[in-house]
């Protein structure tokens, strides 16, 4: 039995069609490279950490949240604004929590004045778990990541400081919750009058 031929898509074969000419153009454009140049750093850096996490039994996304957890106000988020914080679904955050409470790393606190708010909260295990992990992966950022980008900004602007600008003003546009609940606790709502 004969297949049926599909023929290629127009003009992506070089038959000199304009569209062969604008999707070579498009393939040129310095925007790929910019975004190649980001995902292969991230990925190399991601490598890396994986493997120095592993040696403390912590994956990526559990040292997320446990650094999120260590750096906010009184060790704790709202269990919505960890969310909010990672890349992580609400229900996502729920299992990483659930693993890292069965490890006993993390525990969960209800809210005394909002019994629809549970917090996650750090616990001195998890604190002593990051005490070990960071030191490595401390260095590895140094070497890998900040050390190569410290010294004087160079005559393209280069250099820590603008870096760390440019992530911030990148991160507050596509993640515009990644501070969430970074103040602390809400107060209490006031009564009502």
């Amino acid at each position: 039995m004969d297949t049926p031929r599909t023929s290629p898509a127009p003009g992506l074969l070089g038959t000199g069609v304009p569209e062969a000419a604008e999707a070579a153009e498009a393939v040129s454009d310095d925007r790929l490279t910019v975004m190649g140049l980001l995902a292969e750093t991230w990925s190399g850096l991601s490598v890396r950490s994986a493997m120095r996490l592993a040696e403390h039994g912590l994956s990526p996304v559990e040292f997320e949240v446990m650094i999120r957890l260590a750096r906010s106000p009184m060790g704790l988020l709202r269990m919505t604004d960890l969310s909010g914080q990672t890349s992580l679904t609400t229900s996502g955050v729920t299992r990483v929590v659930d693993r890292l409470v069965d490890r006993g790393l993390v525990a969960r606190q209800a809210c005394s004045t909002d019994r629809r708010t549970t917090y996650a909260v750090i616990s001195d295990a998890g604190r002593d778990r990051l005490a070990a992990a960071l030191p490595g992966h401390l260095d590895l950022i140094e070497t890998w990541l900040v050390g190569p980008l410290r010294g004087p900004v160079d005559a393209e602007g280069a250099g820590l400081a603008p870096f760390v600008a440019s992530l911030r003003r990148l991160r507050d546009e596509l993640v515009p919750c990644a501070t969430a609940g970074s103040a602390g606790p809400l107060p209490p709502p006031r009564p009502s009058t």
